[in-house]
């Protein structure tokens, strides 16, 4: 019988986390065989690894305790991968051959799959002197554009999607024109852009006061704080960025605020790293820990979730020594600090299964109560494996104890570390879980509201026929096994009925027992006016979080998905399927045909001798025709090689569905370092991007797409009306069931993450 609450759980397994050999045969026959992969691998360092494995196994079992991505789906595999998943980079040197050698380790380190982090305040303002060469800087905005291009360029070469996060200090001269980035559509799309606001700014901004704008100790311009406060909040009610991170709380709630200081995130906001900071993630699976659900004595299992707990740390510790790194500084800085991020995942439906509202009072104080029991395992285990395995090496333990954390905890965790000392210097985060909830069972994200109480997602089979699975939410399942398919309780609510500041009080209240810091969106309404928008980041800072980020839809980005009221599910029957041509995910590569109709193109490219041919064949498919296979040929043997590759892979991709449009948005990204060419009046940057503009037109002519640089015929800009509003198609499997979640883009039907 399967371990898999879903379907879709089983082919994200599958797809993301299963061990396959190079040819695709599987190596983990099934999810068990993946938990032993993970248990045996992070035992190999114990003295007694058998002992462990199994104690390990007893955790991963039915998805109890559950490693990010990178631990799933690297350990034990033999492969030369990181299972960190995030990353921030060292401080960028204000001079040219330094931010190109930091470029080169953002590239090695997102070869290995590494979300990275970047504090951009380091370089000079533009317009400001460079000595030595009569120039004026071009400013830390110009050196972000050639980041995003190396992020691009990386994931054109095959690598996992990139995540980048970039920062800066709200008193550096550029900072409005980082504030309005993301206006343009187009720019730094492949950053999450945040603001790292210091206390004493938040004191003018309240004071209605000046606001020096300084870099090495000059002052550039004075400019009125509010003002600058009210520029942010436009920015991010209009296009959803930048967020807000409040720096100054960060440095001074850090246990490590002795030896390091910090001044950036990971790409999701949850991990504030020091320079070359790494640190690893897992979340506890809430509501598998649920007693007596739906009962009025419903609750928690205290006991197992503290042995949970320990058993969780030691497992993440291991992993510090059992992985690689891209770069040794991050393994260095690793090992020094030992830091791990074991967060929660599934809190509004153990919320909802004991009876609590999401953010109710009741709610926040019983997240608060669960959060303070796991710091305190935690911490309880950690000095346990330093009695055992030694401190971190940078312990200081009168340093330690003087922190703010420390300050909190209860006297017997506080005398556990004076006599034991402790193992790992932070511990706690709480970490995007879109894809590990899913593969969970679909249980709600983090400590996100549900979503939807269900959705159907449709499969395209070979044949042309379409199936329907309904994916319900966990909890909703349980009631529905307990108390059949009636209506559901009051306190079942989901993030479209929730007021803006309820996310908040239940972000504050978990920060509280968090030691890192907490990914999560705050979904705000469309018509939210201004001045209550400008309040939910009011609140976040005097209720004591360490960011703000929110989502509202918005011209720039779109909207997340949204809901019916009437039917509870993000997919309503709003066009008819058939007549306006839905792209809908195959669950299998459709079957070629016996013969398909095409066309042949001539691409004449000018530093080559010889033409390039590009056949692309299309197939007639519920009336609408959609490409299906590709074909690249030159008699230039230099191409040999890269043509056969790309007419395998592009075919691949064609046959399984979907929006297949984003193949032509990635190969015009490619550019060549040895330059491009002009053709037809326009600079074209490699010859890869001249394929991706023949596909184009071939897409454009047969009707496949609207026009250049827009998307599916059917809605030109690859968007479906929902409500009223619209949901962008999933990049990956083209169904449009994505959503904001935790601060990354999440489809509902394919699991896939922007941000991993």
């Amino acid at each position: 019988m399967s371990r898999f609450a879903t379907p879709i759980a089983e082919q994200i397994w599958d797809m993301k986390y299963r061990l396959k050999e190079a040819d695709g045969t599987p190596v983990d026959e099934t999810v068990e065989d993946t938990w032993r992969r993970i248990a045996r691998a992070t035992a190999s360092v114990e003295s007694d690894p058998a002992h462990w494995e199994q104690r390990f196994y007893a955790a991963l079992e039915d998805f109890k305790f559950l490693p990010a991505g990178r631990i799933t789906a690297g350990a034990g595999t033999g492969r030369s991968v990181t299972l960190f998943n995030c990353f921030v980079m060292g401080t960028i040197p204000d001079s040219l051959s330094g931010i190109f050698e930091h470029l080169r380790e953002a590239a090695l380190t997102m070869q290995q799959g590494g979300g990275i982090g970047y504090d951009f305040s380091t370089i000079r303002p533009k317009g400001a002197g460079v000595s030595g060469v009569a120039a004026d800087a071009s400013g830390p905005l110009s050196f972000m554009d050639v980041w995003d291009a190396m992020c691009r360029t990386i994931m054109s070469a095959g690598a996992r999607r990139g995540a980048m996060m970039g920062t800066m200090r709200c008193d550096h001269p550029d900072i409005e024109d980082f504030v309005a980035a993301k206006s343009d559509a187009a720019r730094l799309r492949n950053f999450n852009m945040s603001v790292l606001v210091t206390d004493p700014f938040m004191a003018a901004v309240m004071a209605d006061s000046h606001w020096d704008l300084v870099f090495d100790g000059r002052v550039y311009r004075t400019v009125e704080a509010r003002d600058l406060w009210n520029r942010i909040m436009r920015a991010t009610y209009d296009y959803a960025e930048p967020g807000v991170i409040f720096i100054d709380r960060i440095n001074r709630v850090n246990n490590l605020s002795y030896c390091e200081q910090i001044s950036a995130t990971n790409p999701c906001g949850e991990q504030p790293l020091p320079p070359y900071g790494a640190c690893l993630l897992g979340s506890v699976n809430l509501p598998r820990l649920v007693r007596n659900a739906f009962a009025p004595v419903a609750d928690l299992d205290l006991e197992a979730l503290e042995d949970l707990v320990a058993v969780a740390v030691r497992l993440m510790d291991n992993v510090v020594d059992t992985s690689r790194f891209p770069l040794e500084a991050q393994a260095h800085e690793a090992r020094a600090k030992r830091r791990i991020g074991l967060g929660v995942t599934g809190l509004a439906d153990a919320l909802a299964m004991v009876g609590l509202r999401y953010g109710s009072d009741a709610a926040a104080e019983r997240t608060q109560d669960w959060l303070k029991r796991i710091a305190r395992a935690a911490y309880l285990a950690s000095a346990d494996l330093a009695a055992e395995k030694g401190p971190f090496p940078l312990f200081d333990r009168d340093a330690f104890l003087a922190s703010d954390t420390m300050e909190g905890m209860d006297e017997d965790v506080r005398a556990a570390v004076f006599d034991k000392g402790i193992r790992n210097a932070l511990l706690t985060s709480i970490a995007p879980t879109g894809t590990i909830s899913l593969y969970a069972g679909n249980v709600s994200s983090g400590i996100e509201p549900v979503f939807a109480h269900s959705y159907t997602r449709k499969v395209l089979q070979k044949d042309g026929s379409r199936t329907e699975e309904e994916i319900v939410d966990f909890a909703v399942q349980a009631w529905r096994d307990r108390h059949g398919d009636v209506d559901l309780p009051d306190h079942f609510v989901t993030a479209q009925t929730l007021a803006p500041l309820d996310h908040v009080k239940m972000q504050a209240a978990a920060q509280v027992w968090v030691d890192s810091s907490i990914s999560k969106t705050i979904n705000c309404p469309e018509d939210i006016t201004f001045e209550a928008f400008k309040d939910v980041y009011l609140e976040a800072y005097e209720s004591g979080c360490k960011g703000c980020t929110t989502y509202r839809p918005n011209a720039v980005t779109g909207s997340v998905l949204s809901v019916s009221e009437t039917v509870d599910r993000p997919t309503a029957d709003l066009r008819d399927a058939e007549a306006q041509g839905e792209v809908v995910y195959m669950s299998e590569p459709l079957d070629r045909p016996h013969s398909l109709e095409g066309r042949t193109y001539k691409l004449k490219w000018p530093a080559s001798e010889h033409a390039i041919y590009i056949t692309i064949n299309d197939l007639l498919l519920a009336g609408h025709r959609r490409p299906f296979e590709i074909f690249v040929n030159s008699k230039n043997m230099e191409h040999f090689a890269w043509t056969v590759a790309l007419t395998r892979m592009i075919s691949a991709v064609f046959r399984r569905g979907g929006d297949v449009s984003f193949v032509v948005e990635e190969l015009k990204a490619v550019f060549d370092p040895r330059g491009g060419a002009w053709m037809e009046g326009r600079y074209i940057p490699s010859i890869l991007a001249a394929i991706g503009g023949v596909i184009e037109r071939h897409l454009i002519d047969t009707g496949f797409i609207a026009g250049e640089g827009l998307g599916l015929k059917s809605d030109p800009s690859a968007e479906v009306a929902v409500i009223g509003q619209t949901a962008k198609a999933c990049p990956n499997c083209g169904s449009y069931e994505l959503r904001m979640v935790e601060g990354c883009m999440t489809c509902l039907a394919c699991g896939h993450s922007k941000c991993g």
